[in-house]
């Protein structure tokens, strides 16, 4: 049986721009218990006050699938396992496992630790054994274990069983540099699986950008345990990415890792973990990325229209991903009615020449699609028989400025029809975009409601020709979300207002054209 052992909470972390307070911890750590993963590891209680707060705090949790972990090293050289701070703060933290790491390379013990190598595996024996004592279920990391084995394999095996004669469940082989290969890395684990008398687990740091391919490599050759971090993080370049590796495993080699039907939550709950975090989440991250399994090329979507395992892996909906089309310059027909058929409506071949002619002519220009499928919904939308707009904006006028020792401010007036009726509305705000969204809602919650269930939850600005200076034409990009779906707009012009009204309009306007079930879901 091959188990996920997760380290988001301790190594993930290491990663820049990665820092959990001990509630975002423990809210990651539930979302992954839920997931079924088997460790988690909480963090290193006697390296700082968070990690101390949040083993209090998980005393009173019950998991449902997961052990939590506590993390620390091997005692001090010259210190006895129960005079050693490390180890003492790993029994009182209370988990029922711990792991520890230890040297396993003579260039550490000698040049790092710079104690001798029978020391090294005394600290290693010995604290082991005193964990095991008191009841602990312990977890070995031999740290740099792949770079040892290569210069000294016999002493690398030597650190391996002074912590299976501590009493340690598991040794975990870490690729701790991240420069191996899976060639190397199936050998070293096959040869180590047959002879270590405990099952083995590997943890791969991904500075080759080979680590889930080295995990699934150790799998392969007999690996019982997988050490990952959920999207990979972790210092540097990161660690064997979760994300990736449940699916793989489960998928294609048929070994379950995660709990019953968990498997389809897994783009949901990395989702969710990275928004706890605020790390923008890759969107061409394996199995799980919002473009995972988007399709751009004209010959690949008039495939996947004929037969959708055409250009795709796997099943997105294995994982709860979902195929997405997207429409370009690149694009063909097919593209465009591929899209306008997850509207809910059949396209004929001379609209979706008319929109793709469209598109081609305002790329061109300096638009760009790519992320931008509620602009293409409303080229398609609006031509629809019958469909008319929810609101038209008139004329708006701006006023921008800063005073002596004042914050910027911005003042925008609008007038914007409404069916018959004109408002004449001002909003305020820090920034123009800002401003002209107050005074548009200031027109359109009294008629158009359901506008106040949409939100502005992302915005970008990019020079289109960066050649003409200050007077180069600005592309602006806005995503709104609403019920549980995302949409991204795009304007452009060389008026940075502009080019940001027309992303906002048209944002604002699909949502509520989508709201009001004049299509079936949010692109």
């Amino acid at each position: 049986m091959t188990h996920l052992y997760d380290t988001t909470l301790r190594d993930g972390t290491q990663r820049e721009g990665v820092s959990l307070s001990a509630s975002e911890k423990l809210r990651i750590a539930r979302l992954l218990d839920g997931l079924g993963v088997a460790y988690i590891e909480g963090g290193w209680p006697g390296s700082n006050p968070k990690d101390a707060e949040l083993f209090e705090r998980a005393r009173d949790v019950e998991w449902t699938h997961a052990k939590l972990v506590a993390f620390g090293a091997t005692r001090r050289r010259g210190l006895a396992p129960e005079d050693d701070p490390s180890l003492r703060a790993l029994l009182a933290c209370g988990t029922d496992v711990c792991t520890l790491f230890g040297k396993s390379s003579t260039l550490h013990v000698r040049e790092v630790l710079r104690v001798s190598p029978d020391e090294n595996l005394a600290m290693i024996r010995e604290s082991v054994a005193y964990l095991v004592a008191h009841g602990r279920e312990v977890i070995f990391d031999a740290e740099h274990f792949f770079d040892g084995y290569a210069l000294d394999p016999s002493y690398a095996m030597q650190t391996l069983v002074a912590a299976v004669n501590g009493g340690a469940s598991t040794v975990v082989l870490c690729d701790t540099n991240g420069g191996g290969f899976p060639w190397d890395i199936e050998r070293v684990t096959r040869e180590v699986a047959q002879i270590a008398g405990r099952p083995v687990g590997i943890h791969a740091h991904d500075d080759s950008g080979c680590a889930v391919a080295n995990s699934l490599a150790a799998v392969r050759a007999g690996a019982q345990q997988v050490q990952c971090t959920l999207h990979g993080w972790g210092e540097r370049c990161g660690n064997a990415n979760l994300c990736a590796i449940a699916p793989a495993l489960e998928l294609s080699q048929g070994v379950r890792v995660l709990a019953d039907g968990a498997l389809e939550g897994l783009s949901a709950t990395a989702s969710e973990i990275a928004r706890i975090a605020g790390v923008p989440e890759d969107p061409h991250e394996p199995y799980v990325g919002r473009s995972a399994f988007a399709h751009k090329a004209g010959v690949h979507v008039s495939a996947i229209r004929r037969s959708p395992r055409a250009y795709e892996h796997v099943d997105p909906t294995r994982v709860g991903n979902r195929s997405r089309v997207v429409v370009s310059e690149l694009s063909g027909r097919a593209n465009v009615l591929s899209f306008a058929e997850r509207l809910g409506w059949n396209a004929q071949d001379t609209l979706a020449r008319e929109v793709l002619s469209e598109i081609e002519s305002e790329e061109a220009a300096g638009y760009s699609f790519d992320r931008a499928e509620g602009s293409v919904a409303l080229r398609l939308e609006r031509r629809r028989p019958g469909y008319r707009r929810p609101f038209d904006v008139v004329r708006y006028r701006v006023q921008v400025g800063r005073g002596e020792g004042e914050l910027p401010y911005a003042e925008v007036t609008v007038q914007t029809k409404v069916g018959d009726k004109v408002f004449h509305t001002v909003g305020a705000g820090h920034g123009p975009v800002a401003a002209f969204d107050e005074a548009l809602r200031k027109a359109l919650e009294p008629v158009v409601p359901e506008v106040a269930r949409i939100h502005l939850t992302d915005f970008a600005v990019r020079i289109v020709d960066g050649d003409a200076g200050t007077d180069a034409r600005v592309r602006v990009w806005i995503e709104h979300s609403a019920g549980g779906h995302a949409w991204g707009t795009v304007g452009v012009s060389d008026n940075v207002i502009e080019a940001a009204r027309g992303a906002l309009v048209d944002g604002l306007e699909h949502g509520l054209a989508m709201l009001r079930g004049q299509r079936s879901e949010a692109s």
